[in-house]
């Protein structure tokens, strides 16, 4: 008979950090990640994605992803391409999901070399993409689709199941239990309890060892988000110029698409034009309306009466290229959302580029920014940001709004963890900044005397006791 191996863990990226989540867990039979996604941020932080991994792509048996977002699955087509012929596990949106945003990574990467090849700004010559869509099609094919609460083996001696974590649409928590019975359980990114459009989370399965995300680990997010989002739109008004809000195209844009459409029936705001210049995010908010496993009642009933926002109501959508030049032409107040969300490439840049100087523009911040990228730049008030490499100068006036997050704050996680039933043997705090991840570490320290510590980048543990 032969003996059960034992379970390792080790933090390659988001430890110390908001993105690039990798988690190794090893055995002596199998290797399998949990979230294979891309470092986002500064220069430094993006040239990891360049570099060789800690770890072989051939020698990955499988990956299970928490969710779609890029920070979690972006780096997938770059790890097949340097040879990962495994599964990768996730739920049925998410898959959906990762069709839109890996295809649309992909042409990113792609666009963005050519327009570094004909400018000539960057630093290697000729510039090339991180991967391409061929790259993504072959991650396609190599999917495997679960339903929520379904037990899987992802490979030998690993057992997993998935449950609804409430931040985007096909979103999960990830239990994974060892040949030996331990139970690591991965909260991925949490969501929030009474949001539109999606579930709340579902409370967490006990847990030997618990991962838990820490983006707001350190606040509460306000609650008048929807109020200084009508007072953001009232005041692009009065300055007589547009609203620009760089926007996450899955999950950020359609919240903000229902919470406009509320604001304007209740008076609360003037009907204005509202502009989406992102394929991807039309093509999410198609994707999300045909996966009615997560979407929560008031989004299904207001289907079902035809006054859904997402797809019974009319948008000014821009698909080509030559519709979002010409958005250049437009005078006056009108509201224009487009990626990326931390202006880290996508349409918006162009936008700004053109808006940015003129003090009548405001700039709509509406997510997290992490350290490095040009939206922190931006919100931190810089006088001057790079674009395509130019130097813009920013006269417009720039507003940031944390309430909108899809994130849990300290008090949701706090709710969350709560639900546990029973206190795990060991938590790591990840996916946050220092700051945030300590403030999270000590709640959980203070309030519930629970063994925690903030993972370290490259930290290798045991998982069996």
């Amino acid at each position: 008979m032969n003996t059960p191996s034992s379970a390792s863990l080790t933090f390659h990226g988001a430890a110390g950090t908001v993105t690039g989540s990798r988690f190794l867990v090893a055995t002596s039979r199998a290797r399998v990640l949990l979230d294979c996604g891309l470092f986002q941020g500064g220069r430094e932080m993006r040239e990891r994605n360049w570099a060789d991994p800690p770890f072989a792509a051939k020698s990955i048996d499988a990956v299970v992803l928490t969710h779609a977002h890029l920070d979690h699955s972006g780096y997938l087509p770059a790890l097949v391409r340097r040879g990962f012929r495994g599964p990768v596990h996730c739920t049925r949106a998410t898959r959906d999901l990762l069709d839109v945003l890996l295809h649309d990574a992909a042409r990113i990467e792609e666009e963005d070399a050519a327009y570094a090849n004909r400018k000539g700004f960057s630093r290697h010559r000729p510039a090339l993409p991180l991967f391409e869509s061929a790259d993504v099609d072959r991650v396609l094919r190599q999917v495997v689709v679960h339903s929520y609460h379904e037990d899987f083996a992802p490979a030998s001696g690993l057992t997993a199941r998935l449950r609804r974590s409430g931040h985007i649409l096909g979103s999960a928590t990830v239990c994974l239990t060892t040949e030996r019975g331990t139970r690591l359980l991965d909260t991925g990114d949490l969501g929030r309890w009474n949001q539109p459009i999606l579930r709340d989370p579902e409370p967490p399965e006990q847990a030997d060892v618990l991962l838990v995300e820490s983006t707001y680990g350190d606040r509460v997010h306000p609650a008048d988000a929807t109020e200084r989002l009508a007072l953001a739109v009232r005041e692009a008004v009065r300055r007589g110029g547009p609203l620009l809000i760089p926007a996450f195209a899955v999950g950020r844009t359609q919240t903000l698409i229902w919470l406009l459409r509320e604001l304007e029936a209740s008076g609360r705001i003037p009907t204005l034009p509202v502009y989406i210049d992102s394929p991807m995010a039309h093509r999410v908010s198609e994707v999300t309306c045909h996966h009615h496993e997560d979407l929560d009642e008031q989004m299904r009933i207001a289907m079902d009466e035809k006054r859904c926002p997402l797809c019974c109501k009319v948008y000014h959508l821009v698909e080509t290229k030559d519709e979002s030049i010409a958005l250049n032409d437009l005078r006056g107040t009108f509201i224009l959302i487009a990626g990326s969300g931390m202006l880290t490439g996508g349409r918006m840049l162009h936008h700004l580029r053109q808006r940015l100087p003129d003090e009548r523009t405001t700039v709509l911040i509406t997510g997290f920014q992490p350290k490095g990228t040009p939206g922190r730049q931006l919100q931190e008030r810089a006088e001057f940001l790079r674009i395509h490499g130019m130097e813009v100068r920013a006269r417009a006036h720039v507003e940031a709004i944390d309430g909108l997050s899809a994130h849990a704050d300290q008090e949701d996680m706090m709710r969350w963890l709560t639900l546990l039933p029973a206190p795990p043997r060991q938590v790591y705090v990840i996916h946050g900044e220092s700051r945030q991840a300590t403030g999270l570490a000590d709640a959980i320290r203070s309030r519930l005397g629970w063994p925690v510590e903030i993972a370290r980048d490259g930290q290798h543990v045991a998982l069996d006791a």
